[in-house]
């Protein structure tokens, strides 16, 4: 019995500090919006007003600050501003940049066969990036694209 209860008690601890420990992370780090909505605020309290709210879910950020439960974030266009902590996931994601239309190719390769394309804007997950390319899902369509076009994919 003596046991269960000890084993009962890690278990709960286990619970409890894994959110604590993810949310120390060192800064700069990459995070996604994991809500429909975010507002952004200009101070770190409910009590500031609202600068922005963002309809993007899965957005990449990039989280600059870490202050008790709220992340000063930069966004793909270099805006920033503060959020709840428990509205970012953790997961990498990434957003299209630059001009024109991005390839998303079957392997990493410039040679390698045209899957889809990808406009400016874009959002997916991002997968494992090698050799200045980065597996890229957006909605189940998954390819290769160049890095230096996905903003959110590198070191934050």
């Amino acid at each position: 019995m003596r046991s269960f209860i000890l084993a009962a008690v890690l278990a709960l601890f286990s619970a409890v500090s894994a959110p604590a420990a993810a949310q120390e992370r060192e800064v700069p780090y990459w995070a996604t919006i994991g809500t429909s909505k975010l507002n952004m605020r200009v101070g770190p309290s409910v009590n500031y007003r609202i600068a922005w709210v963002y309809k993007r879910e899965g957005l990449p950020v990039k989280v600059v600050r870490v202050v008790d439960g709220w992340r000063l974030i930069r966004d793909p266009d270099g805006t920033e501003g503060w959020v709840v902590a428990r509205l970012l996931d953790a997961d990498r994601g990434a957003v299209v940049v630059g001009e024109g239309l991005a390839a998303l190719r079957e392997e990493p390769s410039d040679n390698a066969k045209l899957r889809w394309n990808a406009e400016p804007g874009v959002v997916g997950k991002l997968g494992e990036c090698e050799n200045a390319w980065c597996s890229f899902d957006v909605d189940g369509r998954v390819g290769w694209v160049r890095a230096e076009r996905l903003w959110g994919a590198g070191e934050p």
